[in-house]
């Protein structure tokens, strides 16, 4: 009996392991419905925490501005981290005004992308009185209410910060002439998010400043923010005038290599426009004569040149594009491109697509620097002299390119081009296209020709020549339509301002026959089989079957 009153007053084990397995199940069941529940029932609002719920506003692309050239529209779009980038064919370029309900769209000319999270879209300029926007075809139209416009002049459109804790500021609309220089103390560098409220801008001292680069101090709140400040702006002001428009937000500073040793011996800067269809061929001819590395900054090109770029990107060479579609900007595209070239390039020339350098004795490229810039010698810039070929007699584009098709050139050289060290540039980055200005003790000297020159193929057929009639690149050329300075070097004697084929074209501008160039091509590159060089697409279609009939004939195993 007593027995049986203790046992009363105690739970069995096999009653305590099914009570508890009940309570576990119990508590998964519930709370995983509580968290995950599939239909999304409304859940009661706890006691102490207010009914009405808070609206969180979606991430959105949004157009962060809009600058209009002489020429078209750029429209600078800034996506949300978890937004892809879109297409040219997910955009359509909107074009409205205020007063009229009448809307017209048209496919944008090229996307391109720029920094982290930001894409510029290209749109042909507006009607007048009209605004442009962008339509996404999957969203609807973008609003322009928080953005702003810019018209082309004044503007600061570029900036870097540069290593010496100094910002390059890119302006158009101070109006220097070329090589002269501008008093620092008659301006101002200005940094902010909003420069309508000076409460929240920081001023700094300008050091030098030339045609159309201001370099100033970069203030120390800067310095050490640069990580953080992604979306500060620079500007400038003029004493006596309003602070310059601006879109430039300065790129961080290159990291600065220990290391004396530079991962590219020679490097090549050049800005084209159009020129897409000459590209391999002067790529893969410096490539043999030793260039290493390309930047091409592209100058609103619309002939898909991104597709030739990513093919010879494809095969081996080490080739960027860089949009620069700021108009006749040339010297501070090339001063851009001497900063971002300087960590990785010992040597830099800057030439056109159209100009090949034409070694004249045993040796490469590197080779003719080490000639001319032996060590010690604090050489900073060698000038080559540059002659200019005709159109030789051809009324077509010559199949096998530039440097075979044209052998006539006049018989004097014209003017120079450059292969400088970065390093030795002086810190106004001052320039006239063909040459550089260079710090102390650094010197320039003069290429001896009878060891290389250039050959500029400069009036070629028709039907390239003509382009040059569009728009010059450069800051300080007349464009050909103008009647100025008619007898510039830059211009073809004889030729007028509008672009009409004279009857004696394909013969004009042939003084000496000179075969140097073209036999030295047909020598290295010819191909024996196919009796073709490796830039025509013919050579291509020919790899591409080669490969195929390759593949067919590869034994096939069985795999145990």
């Amino acid at each position: 009996m007593k027995e049986r009153r203790k046992r009363k007053g105690v739970v069995s084990w096999n009653a305590l392991f099914w009570s508890t397995l009940l309570v576990v199940v119990s508590f998964i069941f519930f709370t995983t419905t509580f968290f995950f529940s599939p239909f999304d029932l409304p859940l009661s609002p706890l006691p102490f925490i207010s009914e009405t719920p808070t609206t969180v506003s979606q991430p959105t692309i949004t157009i962060r501005e809009t600058v209009i050239l002489p020429d078209q529209a750029l429209i600078f779009l800034n996506y949300p981290p978890s937004f892809r980038f879109h297409t040219k064919h997910d955009l359509l370029c909107l074009y409205f005004s205020a007063d009229s309900t009448n809307r017209i769209t048209q496919p944008p000319i090229q996307l391109h992308f720029a920094r982290l999270r930001e894409q510029i879209v290209r749109c042909k300029l507006p009607p007048r009185g009209n605004s442009v926007s962008l339509f996404i075809k999957s969203d609807g139209v973008l609003p322009t209410k928080d953005s702003s416009t810019h018209p082309w002049t004044p503007l600061v459109y570029e900036a870097l910060f540069d290593r010496d804790n100094t910002t390059i500021v890119f302006v158009k609309g101070l109006n220097l002439r070329p090589e002269r220089f501008i008093q620092p103390s008659t301006l101002n560098c200005i940094f902010g998010w909003d420069f309508s409220k000076p409460k929240f801008f920081l001023k700094s001292d300008v050091i030098s400043g030339a045609q159309e680069i201001i370099r100033c101090k970069t203030p120390k709140s800067i310095i050490i923010g640069q990580e953080q400040s992604q979306s500060i702006k620079v500007t400038i002001k003029e004493k006596d005038r309003e602070i310059f428009p601006s879109i430039a937000r300065p790129g961080l500073r290159p990291r600065h290599s220990k290391s004396t040793k530079k991962a590219h011996e020679i490097c090549i800067c050049t800005m084209l426009r159009n020129q897409a269809r000459f590209l391999r061929e002067w790529v893969m001819y410096h490539a043999k004569i030793g260039v290493e590395r390309w930047f091409i900054y592209d100058n609103n090109s619309d002939d898909d040149i991104e597709d030739v770029i990513s093919f010879l990107q494809r095969i081996g060479y080490n080739i960027s594009q860089h949009l620069w579609p700021w108009v006749k900007t040339q010297e501070a595209g090339f001063a851009h491109c001497a900063l971002r070239a300087r960590s990785s390039c010992k040597w830099v020339a800057f030439i056109d697509v159209d100009e090949f350098f034409h070694i004249r004795v045993s040796g490469d490229l590197s080779r003719m620097i080490w000639h001319h810039a032996k060590p010690g010698q604090k050489v900073g810039e060698i000038r080559i002299l540059c002659f200019s070929f005709g159109p030789s007699g051809q009324r077509e584009v010559p199949r096998e390119g530039v440097a075979v098709g044209y052998t006539c050139r006049l018989s004097g050289s014209e003017r120079h081009k450059s292969i400088v060290r970065p390093e030795a540039l002086n810190q106004t980055l001052i320039n006239v296209v063909h040459h550089f200005h260079l710090r102390a003790p650094f010197v320039s000297v003069d290429a001896e020709k009878r060891k290389i020159v250039i050959n500029h193929y400069k009036y070629q057929v028709w039907e390239v020549f003509k382009e040059k009639f569009y728009r010059r690149v450069a800051t300080y050329v007349v464009d050909w339509q103008q009647a100025e300075n008619v007898r510039s070097k830059d211009r073809a004697p004889g030729l007028g301002t509008k672009p009409v084929e004279p009857p004696d074209w394909p013969n004009r501008f042939c003084e000496v026959r000179d075969n140097g160039l073209k036999n030295w091509v047909l020598k290295n590159f010819l191909d024996r089989r196919s009796h073709l060089l490796p830039w025509q697409p013919e050579f291509q279609n020919r790899i591409r079957k080669r490969r195929r009939r390759k593949d067919k004939t590869q034994p096939f195993f069985l795999e145990e």
